[in-house]
């Protein structure tokens, strides 16, 4: 009967979370309140307040349901020595292909992007966002510095405002992408972009992004 009654826990615990994940991609978080949320899960107030202490740790719990694109993307930079830019194309173009395949991390990292206000209440997820942002940032920079001792550049500007840069490109990448996914082609475009980015600071195109550069655009494009 206990290990029932654990099940059931669990399974309210996901209805939850599922309900969140609807309503903050529908209306925001600040406009969703925890008794609508409890109401789309067929649960009560009381559930919610089982499972989570307030809004902000339910909306961490939701986020740490998936790995969000720039998440798996610094988890993952800077693993081989042997060609750091291809290394970091690579997991870029994975991350890319994961926010077009997957719906729960495109509409988790929609809500986590375009659908919240860093309110007193939501420190900590602005916390989460800062530390997230940090690390990858963090990774570039060593790829890129590897990479310019392996190919002897000099880069155009620090490696840390490259790396900067870099996650510039690819999250404003994703987030536009998102405001029109019908707009451009988001793995295409993240792969070529990388490529015009890192020849500008002055390294050798990975061979990928090299073929991708050479092809001619079509016109209008």
């Amino acid at each position: 009967m206990a290990r029932h009654t654990k099940e059931e826990a669990l399974a309210t615990r996901h209805r939850l979370l599922d309900a969140a994940e609807v309503l903050f991609q529908a209306q925001g978080v600040s406009q969703t309140s925890l008794q609508q949320i409890a109401q789309q899960a067929g649960a009560t107030r009381g559930a919610i307040y089982w499972h989570f202490k307030d809004k902000a740790d339910l909306f961490n719990a939701m986020m740490e349901r998936v790995t969000l694109p720039l998440e798996a993307a610094a988890q993952a930079t800077g693993r081989s020595e042997d060609d750091p830019l291809r290394e970091v194309e690579r997991v870029l173009v994975a991350a890319l292909k994961l926010m077009t395949t997957d719906p729960q991390v495109r509409r988790v990292f929609e809500v986590a992007t375009h659908k919240v206000e860093y309110t007193q209440e939501m420190q900590s997820v602005q916390q989460r966002h800062l530390d997230a942002r940090n690390a990858c940032v963090a990774d570039f920079e060593r790829a890129l510095r590897l990479a310019a001792r392996r190919q002897h550049v000099r880069l155009a500007v620090p490696a840390a405002v490259a790396a900067q840069g870099l996650h510039a490109l690819v999250s404003g990448l994703i987030q536009n992408w998102l405001l029109d996914p019908d707009a451009f082609e988001l793995v295409q475009t993240g792969r070529r972009t990388f490529g015009v980015y890192v020849a500008g600071l002055g390294f050798a195109l990975p061979r990928a992004s090299a073929e991708l550069q050479a092809a001619p655009c079509p016109l209008g494009a």
